[in-house]
């Protein structure tokens, strides 16, 4: 059995010469929704003559306004307030359906970088051609898991594990329809969960490195956390579903 050292090691080895693809890749796969990061979000405050705005995007602040309320920025954001919110709920919602389809894409990616096949930054929109099934997968997890959440936290996050390899099955086997990959990865899943718990968890030194270089390092840390979790997924596998077409 193998744990995470070895398949950071194997990320290691498939990203041998390919870092900057790798990174391009993943900073595009970031941008277009397909890491599963937070998209737009908007929020307005009034109080006391005083207005607060606030625009975020992947969890980072884009954009911040702290002032008077009666200023020329504080009435615009006062009387546009409902059309900005609408603008971000329709960024949001395009932003979720385009990052399920990057996920499948990017999933595409980093297995051709394990299996050492030819991997191109052209993967990253293969999952257009199943983008109803990959948009259907993305939809029924994020419920799934909400479902889950609502009962405690730690339900939630098994959820979460027991999903996890929904778009490496999909990018492999286009023909699945979203449940069916679902319901595959869940028992891919168990009782294997932890370790790939474990895999994440040994990614935390790294991400506080990030933290210190004011988050550009994680340019080079998202390709090598997907290359392993695509290590992970090809050992979990057996190879049971790899498609050698």
């Amino acid at each position: 059995m193998k744990y995470a050292t070895d398949f950071r090691a194997e990320a290691r080895k498939a990203l041998g010469g390919k870092w900057m693809l790798a990174v391009l890749t993943g900073l595009a796969a970031v941008l277009l929704g397909g890491t599963g990061i937070k998209g737009p979000e908007f929020s307005l405050q009034i109080d006391s003559g005083r207005l607060r705005a606030d625009f975020d995007f992947g969890g980072v602040s884009v954009y911040s306004f702290d002032g008077p309320a009666g200023s020329d920025i504080g009435r615009f954001f006062a009387a546009s307030a409902a059309y900005l919110t609408l603008a971000v709920v329709i960024i949001a919602v395009v932003y979720f359906i385009l990052g399920g389809i990057i996920e499948v894409g990017y999933a595409r990616f980093n297995l051709n970088l394990i299996d050492r096949r030819e991997a191109s930054f052209r993967d990253l929109f293969s999952g257009f051609s199943i983008w109803n099934t990959a948009i259907a997968a993305r939809f029924l997890q994020t419920l799934y898991i909400l479902l889950w959440s609502l009962l405690l936290v730690i339900p939630g996050i098994i959820a979460v594990y027991s999903y996890a390899m929904t778009d490496c099955i999909l990018a492999e086997h286009p023909e699945l329809t979203a449940s069916e990959a679902i319901r595959r990865s869940k028992e891919m899943m168990t009782g294997r969960r932890w370790r790939l718990f474990c895999l994440d968890i040994s990614f935390i030194g790294w991400g506080f490195l990030c933290i210190l270089t004011l988050g550009i390092g994680s340019l080079w840390l998202n390709p090598y956390i997907q290359a392993s979790k695509a290590a992970f997924y090809r050992e979990v596998s057996g190879g049971q579903f790899r498609n050698l077409e």
